[in-house]
């Protein structure tokens, strides 16, 4: 099997989580917490509609992470979205997590809005 390493340029990857947290580009958020190629920090949650849906024009889509579970998120907060033109994948934070990465290396114009596991 040949490896290949992944190289994220100059953007922060996702480089872990576990109860409570997550580690962006080498640093530790506790909570809920709203992640671009360039930029993390803490993320007020669901009823947060703002902060996300600022990155309107400079991200093509929001992965959401629902903390350990799939679940769907409020109605409200899908038609923001959509009525906003950015697309909006709802998975677990582990797998929205893996999925950030792998597009990331891409160079996709995507963020990741995670809420806890555990």
């Amino acid at each position: 099997m040949r490896l290949t390493e992944i190289s994220y340029d100059l953007a922060q990857p996702i480089d872990g989580y576990g109860p409570g947290f997550f580690r962006v580009g080498g640093h530790l958020l506790r909570g809920a917490c709203l992640v671009t190629p360039y930029d993390a920090g803490l993320w007020a949650g669901l009823e947060d509609l703002e902060t996300p849906l600022s990155l309107a024009g400079q991200i093509d889509v929001l992965l959401l992470g629902m903390g350990a579970d799939i679940a769907h998120p409020p109605k409200a907060f899908r038609a923001a979205f959509e009525e906003a033109g950015i697309g909006l994948e709802v998975m677990s934070s582990p797998a929205a997590a893996r999925t950030y990465n792998v597009l990331l290396s891409e160079g996709r114009r995507i963020a990741a809005a995670l809420l806890p596991v555990g």
